[in-house]
C-alpha cells in the first residue's frame, strides 16, 4: 500500500474551481507516483474559505465552508473516481442536525464514501467554533486491508486508536492541524506511540504555513510522515518517511501490511497480544 501524505498549503484559493484544480492536480501527482491513498490534513477544507474571507473572522470561515461541505465532497468524489484513488479527504467541518462536526471523509477509488468523525475536541474547538463532538470510531475495509482514521487531537489517546486496533486495523491514518511547533510534536509523539504499542502504522499528514487571511488557520506546524513499530521488519528508529518541516510536499511512503502481522506473530516484543493481558491496577492505602 503506497500512502501519499499531503503537507499542504494553507495558501487561498481565488475561488472554488481553483481549489478543485488544486486537489485535482494534487491527486494526479500522487497518482504518478504510484500512491493508492491520498492523504489530505485535517481542516484542509478550511483553506477553501480564503476565496469567500479576506480578513480574519473564524465565524464566517467556518460558514464558507459548512456552507459548501456537500459540493466539496463531492468534488473529492469525483476525483477520487478519475484517478482510481483512494482519498482521505483531511476533514471537512459538516453540519449534522443541529450541531457541527469535524468529519473525515474517506472516499474508495470507485467514489465510495464514509466518515469517521473527530471525537476529542480542542479548546479552540469547543470554546470559540463550537464544534460539537462526533461518533465513536470506526474501522474502514480497503482492498489493502482494514484502516482506522484518528484525526489529530484524537491521536492523543490510547483508546481511541486502540478499538480499531482490536476490530483489526493494521494502519491508523492522521489527519492534522497544528497551530504551534508543540501542538505538532504531541501528533507526531503519539502517533509514534500509537505505533509502537498497537505494532501498526501511523501516518501523519499535516496542514502547513501561515495565512494570515484566516483566524482560524493562521498559523500551522509539521511535516507528513509514516511511522511504524521500532522492532524486526522495520528500521530501528520505526520511521518509514518525513517530510521537511513546513515544506508544501507530497511525502510517498510504502507501507506493507503483511509486516504488521509478521512483527505481531514474531517481534522481539509483542505489545499488540500483551495489551489484552493488562488488569486495572491495585489501589493501594496510603492514609
Amino acid at each position: 500500500m503506497r500512502l501519499a501524505l499531503a503537507q499542504f498549503s494553507v495558501a487561498a484559493p481565488t475561488d472554488f474551481g481553483t481549489f478543485r484544480a488544486r486537489l485535482a492536480l494534487l491527486a494526479r501527482d500522487a497518482k504518478a507516483d504510484g500512491a493508492d491513498i491520498l492523504v489530505l490534513p485535517e481542516y484542509a477544507a478550511m483553506v477553501l474559505a480564503g476565496a469567500f474571507v479576506k480578513t480574519p473572522d473564524i465565524e464566517a470561515e467556518l460558514e464558507a465552508v459548512v456552507s459548501r461541505a456537500d459540493e466539496l465532497i463531492a468534488a473529492m468524489q469525483a476525483i477520487a473516481v478519475d484517478e482510481k484513488l483512494y482519498i482521505l479527504g483531511g476533514t471537512v467541518p459538516m453540519r449534522v442536525g443541529a450541531a457541527i462536526h469535524n468529519r473525515a471523509p474517506f472516499i474508495s477509488a470507485s467514489g465510495a464514501l464514509a466518515f469517521q468523525d473527530k471525537r476529542t475536541m480542542t479548546r479552540f474547538e469547543t470554546e470559540r467554533w463550537r464544534i460539537a463532538p462526533g461518533a465513536l470510531p470506526n474501522i474502514f475495509e480497503t482492498r489493502f486491508g482494514l484502516i482506522g482514521v484518528s484525526v489529530c487531537y484524537d491521536s492523543e489517546f490510547p483508546l481511541h486508536v486502540r478499538p480499531q486496533i482490536t476490530a483489526g486495523a493494521q494502519a491508523i491514518l492522521i489527519p492534522s492541524c497544528t497551530d504551534t511547533l508543540a501542538g505538532f510534536n504531541r501528533v507526531r509523539l503519539s502517533a509514534r506511540a500509537r505505533a509502537l504499542e498497537n505494532q501498526c502504522f501511523a501516518a501523519v499528514s499535516p496542514l502547513v504555513g501561515a495565512a494570515p487571511w484566516s483566524g482560524a488557520i493562521d498559523e500551522n506546524f509539521g511535516y507528513a510522515a509514516l511511522f511504524a513499530p521500532p522492532d524486526k521488519f522495520f528500521p530501528p528508529s520505526g520511521i518509514i518517511a518525513r517530510g521537511e518541516m513546513n515544506e508544501p510536499s507530497l511525502v510517498m511512503a510504502d507501507a506493507d501490511l503483511d509486516l504488521i502481522d509478521k512483527v505481531r506473530r514474531n517481534g522481539a516484543v509483542l505489545n499488540h497480544r500483551d495489551w489484552s493481558s493488562i488488569e486495572p491496577c491495585p489501589i493501594v492505602p496510603l492514609l
